[in-house]
């Protein structure tokens, strides 16, 4: 095991460095002392060691140093509170260690000695002696970060067994030694002495892991190599810093104590879990200073409310001072501060108010969409938010409908408008009572006050010089339909709406759809012009609409409707408006009949229907029985025969009223009327075929068709006949055979007339170049060219389509493709004249 040969009695555990400090715990138990060696001069709130206080005494709750030079932390660091020079090499002091509860204690004596200097000889003999185990093993080695020296520092000596029996030197490589940081530590070739060359940031390099080897002058390694890790102890070298330069919240007016504001929060580069990083948050200091509204929370750096009474009609914004410290917020702590600005959100705790309780407006009478008032509010809430604009209402007092209240959005004044005329002659005054809210819903207890401000307006509506009123607008009189022509009666009647009276107004008629009627122009009676009939296409409902002006002396009109009311009397007589009646004989022997009569109901039905012929034929074809008041049944008898007859049937009404209808009736073999209608002749069952518009445009299509193919026929023989024949000597014989077989058959020879044998050359090329040159091998009918029954052209025909007599017969003249032009032409028109009339004929030349 390694040891520092300069104290052969003790083991040492840890090394610390911290300005010129460095800490030997003893390796004895806990509760003993230890001695920690410091410089001659200690700065004030220094840390000059720590004490491990839970070895000693892990349940105190209560730790004192009996030097009030010094100050213990719950981790056990040794801080200085004052400057202190030692004027000797040691000085005590005691750490008091206390559990409040069972009142157990228990100390540590703490002896500080001045740094001396480190002896560089192993101590050979004394380390011999002492020896219990290996030497060449871990040691835990730490420094402290940011040490002012003196450099090289001295951290710890590594030793191995072997160099009792061979001289060793050591050596070191990793970080620090020959990886970056680079020439930081060395270790004495000889001694095993083990150095830093300068000072280390812990927030940059936590910890070096070197490795340490023990090698002969001759190279032989007589032990593994052994891992050092060197740990940076922390220093308390940084502040804490907030995240934010400046926070800023946002509360509502009004709200429960201990509602939370926001959290702030703060980092340190520190060593986590440690003294150096446990931050204390706290506020110091607050605009405008009182009351005290805010805490904070000093651990979690949460703000909340200290009290209700926040009022953003009163102040609406605060800003904090905060501050944040480690060291558990004690007073030697890094520190840093920043600002937290709070804002009071509104809330609608505040209702508005009308500045007037009573208000007083004019309009004139019959106007329409005019603004008569403005009335302002107060509301101390915040400006043009739904806290603070107005939402107005009439209460009382616009039954009618004549006033609407709306909101201006700029001003947030209250606009009384009129909606809908006023009139002076009906009321004289309006009196209103008005209301007013915000948007937003009011926050506090109704009960506490009214949730509504009220006032009251007065509108008086001035008179105005009125024209004629045509009041109703619609006005009726009775009169008879049948009234003589001249008769008079009342009309309409407008007046003025100040005297109330009809005089001085003059009436004109503006629309009268038939011009039955005249209007007298200065008492508005009207008089029959033509005769009335209640039974007119343009009567609605018995009611005959005319429009009437009225006018005074000033021009000023109005317009109303009169509707003459035509009584009905008895002047139509009941008649049969379907005049044609279809009785299908073998599925019904009556058919039914419906009388209507234009008259009201009081000369209409009950009905009386009955045959009116002066003919016996009547009386015996056919019967009336009544169905009910308004219709008949008309059934036939005697077996009468299929046919049309016509049937004159009498109606009278109830006062006697009478008309003649003649139907037209078809008694018809078919099982429903629609059967009868399509027949020319109904006695006949059996009925023609009808040809529809598209089976006659198809045989239109096949007729033209038709003759377009004579057509080209006739062209095309009148053509080939205006052709100049020449036809060789050796050609007389040549017959063309049509056959519907392979080879030739027994069929008829008739003349070609030219269709067939063409001359030879460019005359026969043009007459058959639209007709091709294709020819039926496999089909029906084939055109074969012979000469005296034994050759044809068949036999002779070459891989082109040219070919020429000389093959065969050793003549000059060709045949062309116009060779097989007969099949193809032929195969074209059989179809379309015929096939049957013109198969098995033959063509021969003569």
């Amino acid at each position: 095991m390694v040891h520092i040969s300069t104290i052969p009695d003790f083991f040492l555990g840890l090394c610390h460095l911290w300005a010129f400090t460095y800490i030997l715990i003893f390796a004895s138990d806990a509760c003993k002392n230890v001695t920690l060696y410091v410089p001659s001069k200690l700065d004030a709130e220094k840390l000059i060691g720590r004490v491990n206080l839970k070895e000693c005494f892990t349940a105190a709750n209560l730790i004192h140093s009996s030097d009030p030079d010094f100050q213990i932390l719950e981790d056990g660091s040794v801080y200085t509170t004052n400057t202190i020079l030692l004027s000797s090499e040691k000085r005590s002091f005691t750490i008091l260690l206390s559990n409040t509860e069972n009142q157990e204690k228990k100390k540590i004596f703490v002896f500080l000695e001045r740094q001396t200097k480190v002896l560089k000889k192993r101590q050979t003999k004394e380390t011999v002696l002492r020896r219990a185990k290996r030497r060449w093993a871990p040691i835990p080695c730490s420094m402290l970060e940011n040490s002012l020296g003196p450099f090289p520092l001295f951290l710890q000596q590594v030793q191995s067994d072997t160099a009792q029996n061979y001289t060793i030197y050591y050596s070191i490589r990793g970080p620090g030694v020959d990886q970056e940081p680079r020439n930081l530590f060395y270790v004495e070739r000889d001694t095993g002495n083990l150095y830093c060359t300068r000072a280390v940031d812990r927030e940059q390099y936590e910890s070096f892991e070197i490795i340490a080897f023990a090698t002969t002058p001759d190279g032989y390694t007589p032990e593994l190599p052994l891992p050092l890790i060197i740990k940076v102890e922390d220093e308390n070298d940084n502040y804490p810093i907030f995240t934010e330069e400046t926070y800023t919240f946002t509360i509502f007016e009004n709200c429960r104590v201990g509602t939370t504001v926001g959290q702030v929060c703060a980092t340190d580069k520190d060593e986590p879990d440690t003294m150096h990083t446990r931050l204390k948050y706290s506020i110091i200091g607050q605009v405008p200073p009182s009351p005290t509204l805010f805490s904070m929370h000093p651990t979690t750096g949460v703000i909340t409310t200290t009290s209700s009474q926040l009022d953003r009609e009163l102040i609406d914004k605060y800003q904090l001072k905060i501050k944040v410290q480690d060291m558990d917020g004690q007073y030697f702590g890094l520190q840093t501060t920043s600002t937290c600005i709070i804002n009071i959100g509104d809330v609608n705790d505040h209702l508005p108010t009308f500045t007037r309780t009573s208000y007083v407006a004019s309009v004139e009478e019959n106007t329409v969409d005019v603004e008569i008032l403005r009335v302002t509010v107060e509301d101390k809430d915040l400006v043009n938010t739904a806290n603070w604009r107005a939402n107005y209402t009439i209460l009382k007092g616009n039954e009618n409908g004549n006033f609407k209240i709306v909101t201006d959005a700029k001003t947030n004044e209250g606009i009384l408008c009129v909606v809908k005329p006023l009139n002076y002659e009906e009321k004289q005054q309006v009196i209103l009572q008005i209301g007013v809210v915000n948007e937003a819903p009011f926050s506090r207890e109704a009960s506490s006050r009214s949730a509504m401000s009220t006032a009251t307006v007065t509108v008086n509506v001035r008179d105005q010089d009125e024209g004629p009123e045509c009041n109703p607008p619609i006005q009726t009189i009775r009169m008879n339909e049948n009234a003589a022509v001249g008769t008079t009666s009342n009309g309409y009647k407008a007046y003025d709406p100040e005297t109330r009276s009809s005089s001085g107004i003059r009436y004109k008629k503006l629309t009268d759809p038939t011009g039955w009627v005249t209007i007298d122009e200065n008492t508005g009676s009207i008089r029959v012009f033509r005769s009335l009939d209640r039974e007119a296409e343009t009567i609605r409902n018995g009611i005959y609409n005319i429009t009437v002006l009225a006018s005074d002396q000033a021009g000023r009109t109005c317009t109303g409707t009169l509707g003459i009311i035509l009584q009905d009397v008895n002047d139509n007589g009941p008649f049969i408006p379907k005049k044609t009646v279809i009785i299908c004989k073998p599925t019904m022997s009556s058919a039914e009949i419906v009388a209507v009569d234009p008259d009201e109901p009081i000369n209409g039905p009950p009905f009386d229907f009955s045959l009116e012929s002066s003919t016996s034929d009547v009386q015996r074809i056919w019967r009336l029985n009544k169905i009910n008041d308004t219709a008949a049944r008309l059934s036939y008898q005697n077996d009468p025969a299929f046919g049309s007859y016509v049937v004159p049937v009498t109606v009278r009404d109830r006062l006697g009223m009478s008309s003649v209808t003649s139907l037209d009736v078809t008694l018809c073999d078919c099982i429903t009327e629609n059967d009868c209608t399509h027949r020319a002749d109904p006695r006949i069952s059996g009925g023609g075929v009808q040809l529809g518009k598209w089976a006659i445009l198809a045989i239109l299509l096949g007729i033209a068709l038709l003759f377009c193919i004579l057509f080209t026929l006739v062209c095309g023989a009148s053509g080939i006949s205006k052709q100049p024949k020449v036809i060789p000597d050796d050609l007389a014989q040549q017959n063309l055979i049509v056959s519907n077989t392979e080879a030739p058959g027994d069929d008829k020879v008739y003349s070609a007339n030219g269709f067939t044998t063409q001359t030879a050359g460019a005359s026969a090329q043009g007459v058959c170049g639209t007709m091709g040159s294709g020819v039926k091998n496999g089909g029906q009918e084939t055109i074969e060219m012979v000469k005296g029954g034994h050759q044809t052209l068949e036999s002779c025909r070459g891989a082109g389509h040219h070919h020429t007599l000389d093959s065969c017969r050793g003549g000059h003249t060709e045949v062309d493709n116009c060779r097989y032009t007969y099949s193809e032409w032929h195969s074209f028109t059989q179809p379309r004249l015929g096939e049957e009339s013109v198969r098995g004929h033959t063509l021969i030349k003569n």
